[in-house]
């Protein structure tokens, strides 16, 4: 089971700058939380909710490039459980 963390996001987020073209991560940062700057607050090691992570990876899935031959999208891809309860 990978662990799904900051790391993870920020990964997925430089995967979809080079698929989409992209060289800002206020850009990304903009599109994905509405905020220029969170991204760029992430890498310098601020954190984020777990609600946030999941809208920004949810955010990824439904908006990736199409017409790329990237395949790191698959590797930072979102998998939500299907079990609801929590522990």
């Amino acid at each position: 089971m990978n662990m799904i963390d900051v790391t993870s996001l920020i990964k997925r987020a430089d995967a979809y700058k080079r698929a989409a073209g992209i060289s800002e991560d206020k850009t990304v940062s903009y599109r994905v939380f509405g905020d220029g700057k969170k991204l760029s607050a992430m890498r310098a090691g601020a954190d984020i909710t777990t609600r946030r992570f999941n809208a920004a990876m949810e955010w990824f899935d439904r908006n990736w490039p199409e017409d790329t031959n990237c395949t790191n999208h698959n590797e930072y891809s979102h998998v939500q459980s299907e079990d609801t309860d929590a522990a």
